[in-house]
Parts: structure tokens; C-alpha cells; sequence
């Protein structure tokens, strides 16, 4: 290939440097992985019916073939048919052979199981009971769904109206940035089938390690479902959920809005107040308290309405527990009554954390035609999320890249040019000399020394 010239210079290149990899950063990974045991724990819950004395591929490595893969950005298993003998992401994965073939990576895939899901999502919680170098006083669990659209003829496609598209309707739980459950789920449910058993498994495996610990769920209102409420308050967890707006809600609530509707038209200024009182609908089995939060300002009226047992302040409650969902760290109930910080989020952070598993580790890469292979598809993107999280919590803390998307990450610490040496004593790998990370990736590998 040529490029032109630079002065008398001819501009030429190949692709014959050989052992070259542009991946360096993936061994921070390798390390990570083997601190975590992400990979044997998924490898352990997995079924694996394949003869032994045949297998040149170990589960395990496949595993990590695929996570690792996901993390440098090849979300396609057809890459793998070059990757596979890239020096680095053999070293990474443990081999100094070649790595399995896109087939091997499909077979693994298209044979996953309901009971293979089931396992994985019991994974999926265990490095975030690890991770806590006490047990908590206050644990706040944040469910959610999203989309993922499908283009082809998978099995269970359907068309959801919301999203005005075929799709898949994945279930999130997250407490603070971890992902504790992902469930796909067929897009024509009820968007909050079946959050009260997954909330329920998760609470039973909690309170397994943390027997005191106070759980707390947060949800918008497609999750105002009385099976899920009474869960948890059979169960003595707290709940603050949003509810959907209705004639009944609206008489209730018109007086104050007429007031603020007064003020705005005396001052001009757009009008707030936050409010509670006790309401039943027809489904539920008794009155429990609501809080609105009304708005009035040049466009209107703005309200919304949140159901809870806790007994907080009303303003407490709203603006320092239920707006900042997903985005803020667990946090005593004392810290209720601080004002939020400047620049501190407000709201909406489990939707930050769900495009993170999804665009940038490829969740919504759901190519396959069978439901649970989509399904296995996702919680490798859910597991390749976790390796990102706890990746900014054990070596990118105080750094830079603290606080980074998975995107971000990925471009600045993982795409390092790389050559490697191999030998029958050592594996040496010689990252670019003038990577603008250097500082960061040398703080990232003491982080993670064994």
C-alpha cells in the first residue's frame, strides 16, 4: 500500500509486521479476571456436554476468548477467526496455541439453556457481594428495562408500541454501578413481569451475606405493580416507585396545582412543591402513602407521583432518593436531609448504566435465532460490564479515567499498540513507548499486582 510521499520519501506498508498486537491493555484484563474469577465462576455454572478427552478448548478459555473479545470492541464472533491467533489475546486467555474458531464460540452460544441463564445471573451478584469491604447498612436497587431491536426472524420476535419496533425487553437490577440481574425477556409482557421474583432472589442472596442490612427499591412506574409491593413489604424491604397518572390522582392532587397555578400567574415564575397524601388504587389491598412533586411554569403543568412505605420527609424523599436513581451511591438515610452537591447527578443514572452494557459492550447484539443463545448473548455483555465496573473501582480509582464510559476506556487504555516476543522462558510484550495513558496503565497494573 502506498500513501503518498514525504518529501523525497515513498510512503509505503504492509501488514507483514507480524506478532504485532493492538490490544496491549487487554492484559490488564487477564489480571483483573484472575483476581475476580469472573471467568471460572461462569465457566463452572455453565453445562458443558461436550466429551472431555475430545475438547481442545476448555470452557474456561472460551470464556474468556468471548468477554475479552467484547471488551476490545469485536462484538462479531466472525473476528475471531484472525483473532484467534493474535499473540496477545493468546497470551491474555492463558494459551500460547491458537484460540477457538468462530464455530466453536457459535456452538457454545446457539446450545445455551433456561437453567444456563438461571446460573449465570447468580454469577452475575457475586463480585458485587466481594467488592464490599464491610457489610452495608443500606443497600438501594434499581430495576429498569430497555429495548433491544431485532431486525431478522429470532424466535419471540414481537412488536412492542412504546418503542414502535420488534424487539427484545431485557430486565436490569443495578445497585449504585453494578449490575446485579440481566433477564431477557420477550417484548409483549407486562414491562414488569417478573421483577418481583428477581427482586426477591436477589434480596434472599443479600441478606444471605448481609443478614441486617436495609434494602430499598427504586423504580419508575411501569414496576407500580401490587405483587412487587407487597413483596416488599412482606419481606420488610423499602420501595419508592413511581405511579403512572390517572382521573382519580389528578382530583387529588388539583388544589395544589391550582395554587401553583395562581403564583405562576401572579410572579411569572415557574412554581414547585412537593406534597403527600394516602391513596389506594382498585388492585391494591390497602391505602399507602404517595408523594407528588407538582410543577407549574410557562408550559403547564409538569406532575409526577411516587408510592413508598418509608417514613422520610416527603422533600427529602423525592429529590435525594428517588431522582438521583442509579446514579448515587448507597447512602445512610441521615444523608437525606444534606443539599446535593454542585454538579452532583439528579436523576436518570440507571439509563447511563444500562447504554454502557448495551452499545458500548454490545448487549443489543441479538443476531441469533434462538431466544436463549440472544439470552447468553446478553449476560456476556452483562459479565463483560461487571469486569468494566470493578476494572474503575480497583485500578482507575483517583485517575483520570475514574469515572470513564466503557467506550472511553476501551479508546484510551486498551488500544495500545503492542509487540510481542515469544520464547520458551518468557512472554515479552513491548506496549508503544509514547502512549499519552502510560501513567495510567502503569497505576492500573500495580492496582491489580497479584
Amino acid at each position: 500500500m502506498t500513501f503518498g510521499r514525504l518529501g523525497r520519501r515513498v510512503i509505503e506498508a504492509n501488514f507483514q509486521g507480524g506478532a504485532i498486537s493492538s490490544d496491549g491493555g487487554v492484559m490488564l484484563l487477564r489480571q483483573l479476571d484472575r483476581r475476580l474469577g469472573l471467568s471460572k465462576a461462569v465457566a463452572r455454572a455453565l453445562s458443558d456436554p461436550r466429551d472431555p478427552d475430545r475438547i481442545t478448548h476448555p470452557l474456561q478459555d472460551l470464556i474468556a476468548q468471548r468477554l475479552y473479545g467484547l471488551w476490545c470492541g469485536y462484538e462479531d464472533l466472525n473476528d475471531h477467526d484472525r483473532l484467534r491467533h493474535d499473540p496477545l489475546l493468546q497470551t491474555a486467555v492463558g494459551k500460547v496455541t491458537e484460540l477457538a474458531s468462530s464455530p466453536t464460540l457459535s456452538r457454545l452460544e446457539t446450545r445455551a439453556s433456561r437453567a444456563d441463564l438461571v446460573a449465570l445471573n447468580r454469577v452475575l451478584i457475586e463480585p458485587f457481594i466481594a467488592s464490599q469491604p464491610r457489610a452495608p447498612r443500606e443497600l438501594i436497587l434499581d430495576i429498569d428495562a430497555s429495548d433491544v431491536p431485532l431486525h431478522g426472524d429470532q424466535e419471540l420476535t414481537q412488536f412492542h408500541g412504546y418503542y414502535d419496533h420488534y424487539c427484545y425487553l431485557p430486565l436490569y437490577v443495578f445497585c449504585g454501578q453494578a449490575l446485579l440481574t440481566c433477564l431477557l425477556r420477550p417484548s409483549r409482557i407486562d414491562g414488569a413481569k417478573p421483577s418481583a421474583a428477581v427482586i426477591k432472589r436477589l434480596v434472599t442472596r443479600l441478606r444471605q451475606a448481609w443478614p441486617t442490612v436495609r434494602i430499598i427499591v427504586r423504580g419508575d412506574s411501569g414496576f407500580c405493580r401490587q405483587r412487587l409491593l407487597r413483596g416488599c413489604e412482606r419481606h420488610d424491604d423499602g420501595y419508592v416507585i413511581g405511579v403512572a397518572r390517572n382521573a382519580r390522582l389528578h382530583k387529588a392532587v388539583a388544589a395544589w396545582e391550582d395554587e401553583l397555578k395562581a403564583a405562576f400567574a401572579e410572579t411569572g415564575l415557574k412554581q414547585r412543591s412537593i406534597h403527600e397524601f394516602r391513596y389506594a388504587a382498585d388492585a391494591w389491598n390497602i391505602e399507602r402513602r404517595l408523594i407528588t412533586r407538582l410543577e407549574f411554569g410557562a408550559q403547564g403543568t409538569n406532575p409526577r407521583v411516587v408510592v413508598t412505605n418509608l417514613d422520610f420527609p416527603a422533600d427529602a424523599l423525592y429529590d435525594r432518593l428517588y431522582c438521583p436513581r442509579g446514579e448515587a451511591d448507597p447512602f445512610d438515610g441521615i444523608e437525606w436531609e444534606r443539599k446535593p452537591r454542585r454538579g452532583e447527578p439528579q436523576g436518570g443514572g440507571e439509563h447511563n448504566r444500562i447504554k454502557e452494557a448495551q452499545l458500548d459492550l454490545f448487549g443489543t447484539r441479538a443476531s441469533c435465532h434462538r431466544f436463549l443463545a440472544n439470552g447468553l448473548r446478553l449476560m456476556f455483555a452483562a459479565l463483560a460490564y461487571t469486569l468494566m465496573q470493578r476494572l474503575r473501582e480497583l485500578a482507575l480509582a483517583g485517575t483520570e479515567l475514574a469515572r470513564a464510559t466503557a467506550a472511553t476506556i476501551r479508546v484510551r487504555l486498551l488500544k495500545i499498540g503492542a509487540s510481542v516476543l515469544r520464547n520458551t522462558r518468557r512472554v515479552r510484550i513491548l506496549l508503544a513507548s509514547h502512549h499519552p495513558q502510560r501513567e495510567t496503565f502503569l497505576i492500573a497494573v500495580r492496582a491489580l499486582a497479584p
